[in-house]
């Protein structure tokens, strides 16, 4: 499948961040990868061709190398010797143990950030809610998608323990992949409510009732995905 760079909206954000390195020839190719991925213009399991990424982006084999080395160590590529890379596809007992991590580092974040949130980081969570909300009835999923999971990088950047964050973001990152693997057809992988919901209590200065809302709703999340049944 060929991989185009897509412009966003004025403010938006990517679905999780990822680490940039200026300067390197490998960067374009690598942004474009990952971009893909996480919009889900690339499946997982989907095969990359380095002849075709050096065509497509007018640079060498070695370069194109370089780049998917830099993308299986942020584990969004899997390289296997001689077979080539391929877009990782996270396995069902990853899913489950990633959901585990999830709800204990969300949960400390929630209530680190409700001991320090000001009135405006607040209202600027509800603004940002309202352009979710907004995004998704106007059918515009690409952007919905980015706000949603956004949302949840949000807190962790306001919380403001680097650690966490770093945790979440890596986290966040194969869960784009999971959900791309394994949503079920109709369901919406973030529930807007939910986030409302949990930035109610988070003004509120309730550090236990939003860790709470946040295990009901990633529980949640989880249970909307189609994993197959370990036997």
């Amino acid at each position: 499948m060929p991989i185009t760079r897509t412009r966003r909206p004025a403010g938006a954000r990517r679905t999780p961040p990822k680490m940039r390195v200026t300067g390197t020839l490998d960067q374009t190719v690598y942004d474009a990868v990952f971009d893909a991925v996480m919009q889900r213009r690339l499946a997982p399991g989907e095969r990359l061709a380095e002849e075709a990424l050096g065509e497509q982006f007018k640079v060498s084999r070695t370069v194109v190398r370089q780049a998917l080395r830099r993308l299986a160590e942020a584990q969004i590529v899997e390289i296997v010797p001689n077979k080539g890379a391929t877009v990782a596809a996270p396995t069902p007992d990853e899913t489950r143990e990633v959901f585990v991590a999830r709800r204990a580092i969300e949960a400390a974040i929630v209530r680190q950030l409700a001991l320090r949130i000001t009135p405006l980081e607040t209202q600027r969570l509800h603004e940002r809610l309202d352009a979710e909300h907004a995004a998704l009835h106007q059918g515009e999923h690409a952007r919905w998608v980015e706000l949603a999971g956004g949302f949840h990088l949000a807190l962790a950047q306001l919380a403001g323990n680097r650690v966490l964050q770093r945790m979440l973001t890596e986290l966040m990152t194969r869960c784009s992949l999971i959900v791309a693997l394994y949503e079920a057809p109709g369901e919406a992988s973030c529930e807007h409510d939910e986030h409302v919901r949990i930035v109610d209590r988070l003004g509120l200065r309730d550090g236990d009732g939003a860790a709470a809302l946040m295990e009901q709703h990633l529980l949640g999340l989880e249970s909307r995905l189609a994993v197959p049944v370990r036997r």
